[in-house]
Order: structure tokens, then C-alpha cells, then sequence
């Protein structure tokens, strides 16, 4: 496609979210996620989790913006057991890790891949050289109930984003340490609006030379792993920008840079303590110099680091007007923001300040993908489009407000109310997961997506 056929046409952001599956469980798997570790092995409840996620669709698509989804993957992953040397029928091969390793099953029946702002980054067309929408699916390499996730999204993504005209789906970087990638959680795309050039602000809390004694968590993103999404996508050159985390929020339980930041268009809504402050000068020089740049910094006076973690205040979805205008945004907050006093009392003031942009928020509740460490942002991958883009999209993902009904009733019928740790030990539960799945996928018109 042509730039000049890009420039007359509509630009827009749309949000496949994950849907989240019956294997929905708090397996305290993640390191350093302080809401997954607290709440580890608790009863969840899959059933209420999914009809919120849902919901949280639902609200984005009355308010005019464009919805899919993303279905969940096949859980248990017996073939990753099988890898790991079990034997025998699926039965079998569950029975004996759970006997021997029960850790392992909670490995393979994570719920994780509802995160899909983890599921991949995204280069929009307008970005790109060969002018291609571009995605690489997350390697996820540091956890590794995560890491076995990309070969299904790719396959995801491939189902999504068939048109090869237009659509260009990369496999996942390899899997080595150096080039650890947590996907669009630490990747954002700025703008004065949608069809003009943009710039990509990848976030990385290491490189090789990085002082891995001054980390309390883990660093899941690195410098190498942004360098080689841009070479892949073939970003336009000097339009990737790369910008360092800084250890105080690693450390204080900001995993990715979506718990302290967000932003869109040409804004940037973050934490004060979010960015190494030598790199933040840097490129916000850059920012300055490139775009109408338009950072809203949240004073750790007025909300402090913990409370932004606690109550996921950045891990909000920030959105232009459903018209694409970026001086009427919309935060789609979670409603935990309501409930923490300075939270609170921070966005009454923000949407009051006229002098930026954020004028309106939307609560939402997704307590069950709180309680694991994820909030609304994470529950979506955000993919900017043209019309001729959106056009090309499989549309049994897209989202209508009859398919999210027809999807309710299914996870009504389907899904358990509560789903408690030792249910993964019976290997009936592998079999009611697989009759579940298979049926959201009729309902969707893809009956042949779980096959091969």
C-alpha cells in the first residue's frame, strides 16, 4: 500500500482483548507481580473472570470504539509435559506430573495468555517501510508458565491477520535471555494523530550492561529485544525511540512499563519515579523535537509508587474520542482506582485540569484479573488500523454486541463458578477445558481453531 493511499484514509486504534478461559487459577507463578504473588493459590473463579472481561468489551464498543478478541489458548498444554519426558494418554501424562511435579500442572494450565497486551508487539502500517502491519508474538522467556505461550499466539495472530497484502506475522525472537520481550505492555506508539508517522517508545528495564544487583525483581524487557522488533518490522529509521525503566519501579513491583505508564497519540500519562531520569531527558528531547508531545507526570506526592501499583491507576486503557481527536481522552480505569483514597482524589483533580487532554474515566471491574496482576490495559492488544486494514481482519474476532452475548451464554453454560488449586490434579478437568474451549470457538464461527 502506497503512502498516499495511507493519507486518505481514516486512521483508528482497535483493541483485541483476551478472553479469559475456564483454566482461569492464581498459580503465584510470576515473580515480582505482587497481586499474582499475594493471591497465590486462592480459589478463583473462571466464570465470573470471563463474563467481566467481556463486559469490559462490551463497555468499549457502546462507547464507539472498535472490539475483538483474542480466544484462549489450549490449555492444559500436555505436549509441554510430553517434552519434559511423561508418557501415555493425556490421562496419564496428567496424573503422573501431578504425582511427581504437581508445579508442573500449574505451568501448563496458566491462564496467563488473557494478558494480551503481553501477546505481541504491534508496528502499524504507517510505521513500516514495506507499509504492512507488523507483529511479533511476545518470547516471554523470563517465567516459564509464560514462555511456552508464543507458539499459539502466533498462531492466534496468524488466524486474525491472514492477509498477507497486508498483514505481516513474525515468529517470536529467539528465546535467549538477551532478548527477553514482554510484548506491547512495554511498547507504545506516540503521535500528534493516528495517520500521521508515529514513533515507537519502546521501554526496556535492561541491557547487557545493566547491574543486575540492583534489581529486586526481575527485569523482563531488554534493549536488544526492542532493536530487534524495530530491525523486524522495519521501522522507518529514527522512529524508534528506547527509553530505561528505572530500578526504583522494577523494584517496587512494576514488571512492565504499563504499571507506571500509559500513553497515546501524542501523550504520555506516567509515574514520576516510572524512567531513569538521564534516558527520560533524553527522549523526551526527542519527543519534543518530533511531536506535539503532551507528558502528564503523576507527582509521587499526590500518588505515591505503591499506590500506583496497588491500585493499577497506568494500567488503565488511555483513548482518544472515538472520532480519533486526542484533546478529549478517556481513561477505562479499574475500579480499585475508586477505592484507594489518593487515587481517587488524584483523577477528581486531573479531569478538572484543562490544561491537558484527559478529560473523561471509566471504571471498570475486573477484580478476578486484578487478584492475578492484571488490569485493563493488560487485558488488551491495541492495533492501529486503516479502514482497507480493518476491512482484512478475520471477522469472526470482531466484536459485536450479539456475539458478546452469544460468548456470555457459552461461558454461563460452560465455565465453573469456583475453580480451586487441586482441580488441576483430576485429569477430568483437562477434558471439561477442552469441551469448553472447542465450544467458544464454534461460537465464534472458527470450529477448526483448536485443531492440528
Amino acid at each position: 500500500m502506497t503512502d498516499s493511499t495511507h493519507q486518505t484514509e481514516r486512521f483508528f486504534e482497535a483493541n483485541f482483548d483476551g478472553l479469559i478461559g475456564p483454566n482461569h487459577n492464581y498459580g503465584g507463578l510470576a515473580f515480582g507481580n505482587l497481586a499474582s504473588s499475594k493471591n497465590a493459590q486462592a480459589i478463583s473463579h473462571p466464570k465470573e473472570a470471563a463474563l467481566q472481561g467481556l463486559e469490559k468489551m462490551r463497555t468499549l464498543l457502546r462507547l464507539g470504539y472498535k472490539q475483538g478478541l483474542m480466544l484462549p489458548q489450549l490449555r492444559p498444554d500436555v505436549s509441554v509435559l510430553r517434552a519434559l519426558g511423561y508418557e501415555g494418554t493425556d490421562h496419564d501424562v496428567i496424573e503422573s506430573a501431578g504425582a511427581q511435579h504437581p508445579e508442573l500442572l500449574n505451568m501448563v494450565y496458566s491462564a496467563s495468555s488473557m494478558w494480551a497486551a503481553n501477546a505481541a508487539t504491534v508496528t502499524p502500517s504507517r510505521d513500516a517501510s514495506d507499509g504492512k502491519v507488523h507483529f511479533t508474538p511476545a518470547n516471554l522467556v523470563t517465567t516459564a508458565h509464560r514462555a511456552i505461550e508464543h507458539t499459539q499466539t502466533q498462531k492466534c495472530l496468524n488466524a486474525m491477520f491472514s492477509d498477507p497484502k497486508h498483514f505481516s506475522v513474525h515468529p517470536a525472537l529467539p528465546s535467549i535471555n538477551r532478548f527477553a520481550d514482554e510484548g506491547a505492555a512495554n511498547h507504545t506508539r506516540l503521535a500528534n494523530h493516528y495517520g500521521d508517522d508515529g514513533l515507537a517508545l519502546f521501554v526496556y528495564g535492561r541491557n547487557h550492561e545493566t547491574d543486575l544487583t540492583q534489581l529486586t525483581f526481575p527485569a523482563r524487557q531488554t534493549q536488544e529485544a526492542c532493536e530487534a522488533i524495530a530491525r523486524q518490522h522495519q521501522h522507518k529509521l529514527g522512529r524508534s525511540l528506547y527509553l530505561a525503566q528505572s530500578a526504583k519501579a522494577i523494584n517496587a513491583g512494576a514488571f512492565h512499563n504499563d504499571v507506571v505508564a500509559v500513553g497515546n497519540g501524542p501523550v504520555l500519562f506516567y509515574h514520576q519515579d516510572a524512567y531513569e531520569p538521564a534516558s527520560q531527558a533524553m527522549v523526551f528531547t526527542a519527543l519534543n523535537n518530533t511531536i506535539a508531545f503532551k507528558p502528564v507526570e503523576v507527582p509521587r506526592e499526590k500518588v505515591s509508587l505503591s499506590d500506583a501499583i496497588k491500585s493499577y491507576l497506568f494500567n488503565s486503557q488511555l483513548l482518544a474520542s472515538p472520532e480519533g481527536r486526542m484533546d478529549e481522552m478517556t481513561l477505562i480505569a479499574p475500579t480499585e482506582c475508586l477505592e484507594n483514597e489518593n487515587v481517587k482524589r488524584y483523577l477528581d483533580e486531573l479531569i478538572t485540569d484543562e490544561t491537558q487532554p484527559i478529560r473523561h474515566v471509566e471504571y471498570v471491574d475486573v477484580r478476578q484479573s486484578m487478584s492475578n496482576g492484571g488490569g485493563p490495559a493488560c487485558l488488551r492488544l491495541r492495533v492501529l488500523l486503516n479502514e482497507t486494514e480493518w476491512q482484512a481482519v478475520n471477522p469472526a474476532f470482531v466484536l459485536t454486541e450479539e456475539k458478546i452475548d452469544a460468548l456470555q451464554a457459552c461461558v454461563r453454560k460452560h465455565y465453573r463458578d469456583d475453580l480451586a488449586p487441586q482441580d488441576l490434579l483430576d485429569p477430568a478437568f483437562a477434558d471439561e477445558c477442552r469441551v469448553t474451549l472447542h465450544a467458544l470457538a464454534d461460537t465464534l464461527g472458527v470450529p477448526e481453531f483448536y485443531m492440528g
